[in-house]
């Protein structure tokens, strides 16, 4: 996978990031003092990135072994806090042969923090204090305001911002000559265009659309739609012609085929009943505030999107009624 392929492997090569990559190497001058981060910003612009080159700046050769990366969202619970989190910080670095140069402490980085339950957040709390002689948490978000202020209270924050388009294309040009692919420009600029800077996505659609060992915009156009966000739009629009069953089983697709988390499913939900001539936007509003705050609460996934699905059902017959 290109993804992985053109990751990063230390600060000086994170794109765009400039104040924060400063304000981290700031931190490293005296990396044993080190506080608790939290990285927030939408998908896709550098933020687990950032995670793993500062945990391998700071712990070295060491590094895989003493950093534990989770990702929040497929473990949202309390259990997850309890045992995997717990027994991993709770365990002291020991070393016979410790050197200047080794750190005090493990890393634990939390992907998709945003994504815990309430209750799993205020029991990490305590662990947090318990843990910081031994054990750093590097908390991963899109949404900041998901995270309990306990946690916030406890952490340097640094907002990441979204990539601009220059360095996008930018990127991609360097990925394309490296892999000697030819590109047509326009289709480089259809990728931005779609992914509106999300990085991660904009080098998945580019290896897509190379399989012919060239890259124009019907190439793309055809990548694009293969791709998770656009069959949200399919979804949307089978629930809202009362065709349940039929978006329920694209839905599951998309979550577990697709690996599309339910938050991002509830975004784009919004950005596409946006650009449709629906008569009860507000409804529409108010109803997607509602399942995104059940699902910030531990609401069940499936449940709860499957039931906003036959919501949408609804809407869509009042607006068959009125026209």
């Amino acid at each position: 996978m290109w993804v992985e392929k053109y990751r990063p492997k230390n600060l000086d090569q994170i794109i765009n990031q400039k104040e924060i990559i400063a304000g981290l190497k700031n931190l490293l001058n005296k990396p044993n003092e080190l506080p608790h981060l939290l990285f927030t910003g939408a998908a896709g612009i550098g933020k687990t990135t950032t995670a793993l080159c500062l945990a391998r700046e700071i712990l070295g050769n060491n590094w895989k072994r003493d950093t534990l990366e989770l990702n929040a969202s497929d473990e949202r619970g309390i259990k997850m806090v309890r045992e995997r989190v717990k027994e991993f910080a709770s365990i002291m670095k020991l070393s016979l042969n410790q050197t200047e140069n080794d750190r005090p402490f493990k890393i634990i980085i939390l992907d998709e923090a945003d994504e815990m339950t309430s209750e799993a957040q205020t029991a990490l709390r305590r662990i947090i204090e318990d843990s910081s002689k031994t054990t750093r948490f590097i908390f991963i978000c899109n949404y900041l305001s998901h995270i309990i202020e306990p946690i916030q209270s406890r952490c340097v924050v640094f907002r990441f911002s979204k990539v601009p388009v220059e360095e996008v294309v930018g990127y991609l040009k360097i990925i394309c000559k490296n892999e000697d692919i030819r590109f047509d420009e326009k289709a480089l600029y259809k990728i931005y265009e779609h992914t509106n800077g999300d990085l991660r996505n904009s080098i998945n659609i580019l290896q897509s659309a190379s399989a012919n060992g060239n890259i124009n915009t019907l190439q793309v156009q055809s990548a694009i739609g293969n791709s998770g966000k656009n069959k949200i739009s399919e979804i949307i629009k089978l629930a809202l012609g009362s065709k349940f069953n039929e978006s329920r089983i694209k839905l599951l697709e998309l979550l577990y085929v697709y690996g599309v988390s339910e938050t991002d499913f509830l975004k784009y939900a919004n950005e596409e009943l946006y650009n449709l001539d629906l008569e009860n936007l507000s409804e529409v509003s108010s109803m997607i505030a509602e399942y995104d705050y059940r699902l910030s609460n531990g609401a069940h996934p499936e449940i709860q999107l499957a039931a906003f699905l036959a919501q949408l059902g609804k809407i869509g017959m009042k607006n068959v009624k009125s026209n």
